[in-house]
């Protein structure tokens, strides 16, 4: 997409079709993840509630209406200890993402199944902010892919990784990094994608964000260990052209909430 398509489809007063959005055709055909993190007030339980109800009854049908298929919601299990839940929302493509505000403020049926959510009072909020980054999916991993046990609800664990860089050429080699071999090892060693991102807006740039998804915290465990054993991990992480590629990670271990479909 020109930025001067970008731009017009940004600007238009109406509301097209979803089905305009999931099925248009595209040269770039990866989607872009959309990854917010809701922040509660002190009254968790009350909170989280409030935000759970509201993503199950409206705001997840809404999405998927609007061509966002597979919406992942987790709760935090190690990592920041604030309150807080975090929601991921894979887009087919950059008008999906510029104009989802609108379309939502046009859907009836949203409007209606969310309104005890949106029009809460400034003295009781459901939360505080949200915190929301953008990335576009890897050339080795364009799409987002679902677990097989996420249909049947069965227990599954997350984990979510920030790698930052020092300076743009570093971040640009680490993605680099994955999409010529480090995704292939991944999975020769027992470690399950779930998406890969290179972050375009956010915090903490340049940097991106990856996850995936194990059995349990053992499983985590047993396949990092064979991933930093194998061969081809240690042949790819000795070459000096993708040194000093990564200044931090972030390790976030997550649990989905019943109503996430990733």
């Amino acid at each position: 997409m020109n930025r001067r398509n970008f731009v017009a489809t940004v600007g238009l007063a109406g509301v097209a079709p979803a089905a305009s959005f999931a099925g248009s055709s595209h040269a770039d055909n990866h989607q872009y993840f959309e990854l917010r993190h809701y922040h509660y007030p002190t009254r968790l339980a009350a909170h989280r509630e409030r935000v759970t109800d509201y993503l199950r009854d409206a705001a997840i049908p809404a999405w998927n209406r609007h061509g966002i298929k597979d919406v992942g919601v987790f709760t935090v299990v190690y990592g920041p200890n604030a309150p807080s839940l975090y929601v991921l929302l894979p887009h087919p493509n950059l008008e999906s993402v510029a104009t989802l505000r609108s379309r939502l403020a046009a859907d009836e049926t949203y409007q209606q199944a969310g309104a005890s959510f949106l029009n809460t009072e400034l003295s009781d909020p459901a939360y505080l902010r949200v915190e929301s980054s953008l990335m576009k999916a890897f050339d080795g991993m364009p799409t987002l892919a679902v677990p097989p046990g996420a249909a049947s609800n069965e227990p599954r664990i997350f984990e979510l990784r920030i790698y930052e860089s020092h300076s743009e050429p570093k971040a640009i080699r680490k993605v680099e990094m994955f999409n010529k071999g480090e995704i292939d090892i991944f999975h020769k060693t027992g470690l399950t994608p779930v998406f890969f991102g290179e972050a375009m807006i956010g915090s903490l740039l340049p940097n991106l964000t990856y996850m995936l998804t194990f059995k349990d915290l053992n499983d985590r465990d047993e396949s990092w260990r064979t991933f930093i054993g194998h061969p081809d991990w240690k042949t790819m992480s000795a070459d000096p052209y993708y040194a000093d590629t990564v200044s931090n990670i972030t390790s976030i271990i997550l649990r989905p909430s019943p109503i996430s479909q990733v």
